[in-house]
């Protein structure tokens, strides 16, 4: 039996420090506080403060454009290191930027093209000094398959073409949208696992794929999950071509060779980084050389001279077509946000400088608005280029200015040189890239720290290779979702004990060697408490009294009496919160117990005070420390006696 009914004398305990309530604040005041957390945590204004217009302006264009803010200490030094990553990373891009275009279906002549424009945007608005900027595998196989699904490439190219500048147009807006709204964390549902097992999953199936140029096969299924693959490829037995295939492991082996043995010898980086174009170059020549055209060997054909035109025009506005490009759009442009900032956040920690998640996202944005414009279609960060970059020792933005002046004498001038180049050798480019995207090591890393991490992981893997690339993003992000409403809505709560010779109160499960307190049962709430949490606290508490209660009778030790909860880890809490304190402390009234608070902190105390429920519980029942609330306790265990039990109580009839 509780102690519900019992008469408390006045004792110094209740001199001890009380917990404060925060003065009150103006709505207007709170309002503008919250909103900055949310939308301004970095705080990007602070540097305006106190400044003259002027000086504010030019803030504002080096904010918007961080070219002027490092282009005048520039030197002669930097040239030289981004001159040869800037080289290095061109022989990388074209031969990618042609593969990527024919995996999405489109010219290759646009990889080229996007090359070009996007990264001399990108310099001049964007904050790493590492990105490299170009097209990227799983945007392009995400471009084809969900236009594919709308406009069949080969019944009308012309249409296909225009949907993907208009997708492009859309991803750009939404990127650049989201930067400047400061809505950046919606990115960040995204979680890691759901990354790795998305792109291993794109990776496996961009590699199915390529089986179509590895074998030289003329038809092949529109489809991208295994099954429909595999029926593709076997049905074709009597289609394959040895020649082809016979160059496309011949060229992949080389690719892998030279990407191992950079590994092995990181000085060497240039050799890995050099093997695409040279795989393009060497094919190009056999082919010319044997006539292998002839034979069954697929090639490139005609790439014209000149530089983008103007494609604004062809963006396409018109239903039912707007819906496709803007779905599109939208899934792409993330995709490419979280690649391109993951990429860049992880060089730009190695070379300990930070950059702005919204301020790349308004760059990616701006870089892919102007592209589709000028006939690129989607363009990000991608980290095989950027790792290149990396290792070349670039040391700004440059790079990418130099890559972008490579490709644009490429465009007035070598093109011609590519019409040799066979597709099986851009298939086994694009196989060696893949490659480096199936992530086991990391895998197998999440299994072993975080069980439901692989899951995630697992799940979006299969959901892309089995189903559909927008399936398996669907599924990732959805039970990302649902783990993240998990850890909302079951909070952890559990016991406290007390550390032997000390006033430290720890979780019981953690620390083995801590002792209860008689007659107290101490419990923690790990979370805020909000209405999708507040029912479940609500029972969790009322099991955790009643599995101690058993426990204690089960002993034969003292009954319980007092009921703490440790509130340091609520931050925040609304009203479906405090009605459940409301309710517990009414449950615990009927059991003739006392519930006592430890730890509050300001703004569940400021909303508690607005609710009445300090009066409800009193003011000597809310203490700074646990170690202050068992001391209460614990002194009036020790101290008071219960008084007669009023006739029709709850507790004279538990009784």
């Amino acid at each position: 039996m509780g102690n519900a009914d019992y008469v408390y004398p006045s004792t110094n305990v209740e001199r001890a420090p009380r917990v404060a309530i925060p003065p009150p604040q103006s709505s207007v005041k709170s309002l503008k506080y919250n909103l900055k957390e949310t939308f301004f945590p970095d705080d990007p204004l602070r540097q305006f403060k106190n400044q003259t217009t002027s000086r504010r302006f030019v803030l504002g264009l080096k904010y918007f454009f961080p070219i002027f803010d490092w282009a005048p200490s520039y030197t002669l030094d930097f040239l030289k290191s981004d001159f040869i990553a800037g080289i290095t990373i061109a022989s990388l891009a074209i031969p990618q930027g042609i593969s990527y275009a024919k995996l999405a279906n489109l010219p290759p002549i646009l990889g080229l093209y996007s090359s070009f424009i996007p990264p001399l945007v990108y310099a001049m608005m964007g904050s790493s000094r590492d990105l490299a900027v170009g097209t990227v595998a799983v945007a392009s196989l995400l471009t084809a398959s969900m236009l594919g699904n709308v406009v069949n490439v080969n019944e009308n190219p012309k249409l296909y073409l225009h949907l993907a500048f208009t997708a492009t147009f859309v991803a750009g807006v939404f990127q650049a949208s989201l930067g400047l709204l400061r809505l950046g964390f919606i990115v960040d549902f995204l979680s890691h696992a759901t990354i790795i097992g998305f792109m291993a999953g794109a990776a496996t199936v961009v590699i199915m794929q390529q089986l179509k140029g590895i074998l030289g096969l003329n038809h092949f299924t529109h489809s991208t999950d295994l099954v429909s693959v595999m029926r593709s490829v076997f049905t074709q037995t009597h289609q394959w071509r040895w020649e082809s295939a016979v160059l496309g492991f011949g060229f992949l082996f080389f690719l892998l060779t030279t990407r191992y043995f950079s590994k092995r010898k990181p000085k060497y980086f240039w050799v890995s980084a050099m093997a695409p174009l040279t795989s393009v170059i060497l094919g190009s020549l056999l082919v010319y050389l044997t006539h292998a055209e002839k034979h069954g060997v697929q090639v490139i054909g005609n790439l014209k001279k000149g530089l983008n035109p103007l494609s604004f025009t062809d963006l396409v506005f018109v239903s039912p077509y707007l819906t496709t490009a803007i779905k599109t759009g939208i899934i792409t442009g993330v995709i490419a946000l979280a690649e391109g900032i993951a990429v860049g956040r992880s060089f730009a920690m190695f070379k300990n400088y930070h950059i702005d998640g919204n301020k790349e996202m308004i760059a990616f944005g701006t870089m892919n608005i102007v592209g589709s414009c000028t006939s690129c279609y989607l363009t990000t960060g991608p980290f095989s280029r950027s790792a290149v970059n990396y290792n070349a020792g670039c040391k700004t933005a440059v790079s990418n200015i130099v890559m972008a002046l490579a490709v644009m004498v490429t465009l007035l001038l070598l093109t011609p040189l590519f019409h040799y180049t066979p597709l099986v050798v851009l298939s086994s480019i694009i196989i060696s890239a893949m490659l480096g995207l199936l992530d086991y090591e990391a895998a197998i890393h999440l299994w072993t720290v975080d069980k439901f991490d692989f899951i995630v992981c697992m799940s979006a893997y299969a959901g892309v290779v089995f189903a559909s690339v927008e399936i398996g993003l669907v599924i990732a992000v959805a039970i990302s979702v649902l783990r993240l409403l998990l850890f909302v809505a079951r909070p952890k709560t559990f016991i406290l004990g007390n550390i032997p010779n000390s006033m430290i109160y720890r979780n019981v499960e953690q620390y083995l060697n801590t002792s209860s307190v008689p007659g107290v049962l101490i419990l923690e709430i790990d979370a805020p408490i909000y209405f999708a949490n507040s029912g479940y606290l609500r029972e969790r508490i009322a099991r955790w009294v009643d599995d101690e209660e058993d426990k204690l009778k089960s002993s034969g030790k003292t009954s319980l009496q007092y009921v703490i909860l440790n509130m340091g880890a609520v931050g925040t809490i609304d009203t479906s919160g405090i009605s459940m304190l409301e309710e517990v402390k009414k449950v615990m009234d009927r059991r003739g117990l006392k519930l006592v608070m430890a730890n509050p902190g300001a703004e569940v105390m400021k909303k508690l005070n607005k609710a009445k429920f300090i009066e409800k519980i009193g003011q000597e029942w809310i203490h700074l420390t646990v170690g202050e609330a068992v001391e209460a306790c614990d002194f009036m265990l020790h101290t008071c006696s219960p008084g007669p039990l009023k006739e029709g109580s709850e507790a004279y009839n538990k009784v």
